[in-house]
């Protein structure tokens, strides 16, 4: 019989198992890992709805589309049979709900980040603790069961995501800043590279991740911090190693895309 709260353990390559399941014996099914850093799965997908949400640590969701992250308290939700993969650089917390798509049809097809409120918490925190054939029908655990998921259907989306372009040398140029957050590329710098003009760039940039040059990379900055936060840089450090002139600069950043400073951030 499957368990809830069953834990992969690790391999010297700090791969993760995926769960060997061919259907979900209910319409909610949980996971509780405590998974260690430098964990990741390898790319897969699934007939089902997956729902990661940190306790504490940060989750990074890869599709073809883009990155997703989910700092403590957010989760990221994996629409059924997309190819995605789960990493953590740090150690991290982890409850992931796997939900039956005829369960939540009125979910769009599409991966998201979202705030995860206290009520929430309080109900994943419990629905962990039941056997993952708990009763159906009019019992307290299936009643458990229809309020969690009409409390999933209302969460608020956020803006923790990284799109990614289609063109390939757009593409490149994307992934050379995301391993070096702080490198200083100027939009001239890369039109150059491209053989293309600055207005050129800044068009296929907007039509191809739906962002500004500019907001592209201040999102891939501050997504880039979290991890070094929650692994205890100071926020000074962290924002000299991303790219920013000033801490002050950093903060107002960081809150405008977060809500929280990044010390409101990490004690929640």
């Amino acid at each position: 019989m499957l368990n809830n709260g069953q834990a992969s353990a690790p391999s010297a390559a700090g791969q993760r198992s995926i769960p060997d399941l061919v259907d979900l014996p209910r319409p909610l099914y949980a996971r509780a890992e405590s998974l260690w850093a430098g964990s990741w799965t390898p790319p897969h997908s699934h007939d089902w709805v997956q729902f990661s949400y940190a306790i504490s640590g940060v989750l990074g969701v890869h599709t073809p589309e883009g990155s997703f992250f989910a700092p403590p308290q957010w989760a990221v939700w994996i629409p059924a049979g997309l190819e995605h993969q789960v990493v953590t650089s740090t150690e991290a917390e982890m409850r992931s709900l796997y939900v039956r798509s005829r369960d939540c049809q009125w979910a769009p097809p599409r991966c998201r980040v979202l705030e995860v409120t206290a009520l929430t918490r309080e109900l994943i925190k419990h629905f962990c603790q039941l056997p993952s054939t708990y009763p159906e029908h009019d019992s307290a655990e299936a009643r458990l069961v229809h309020v969690l998921l009409d409390q999933l259907a209302v969460l608020p989306e956020v803006g923790f995501s990284l799109p990614l372009p289609r063109h390939a040398r757009l593409l490149a140029l994307c992934n050379e800043l995301i391993r070096d957050p702080g490198l200083p590329v100027t939009l001239h710098e890369w039109a150059a590279r491209l053989g293309t003009s600055e207005k050129t760039l800044m068009r296929l940039f907007q039509r191809e991740t739906g962002l500004s040059f500019r907001g592209w990379r201040q999102r891939a900055r501050l997504l880039a911090s979290l991890n070094a936060l929650q692994d205890g840089s100071r926020v000074t450090d962290t924002a000299l190693q991303c790219g920013y002139d000033s801490t002050s600069a950093f903060i107002a950043a960081f809150r405008n895309l977060f809500g929280f400073t990044p010390g409101e951030l990490f004690k929640q």
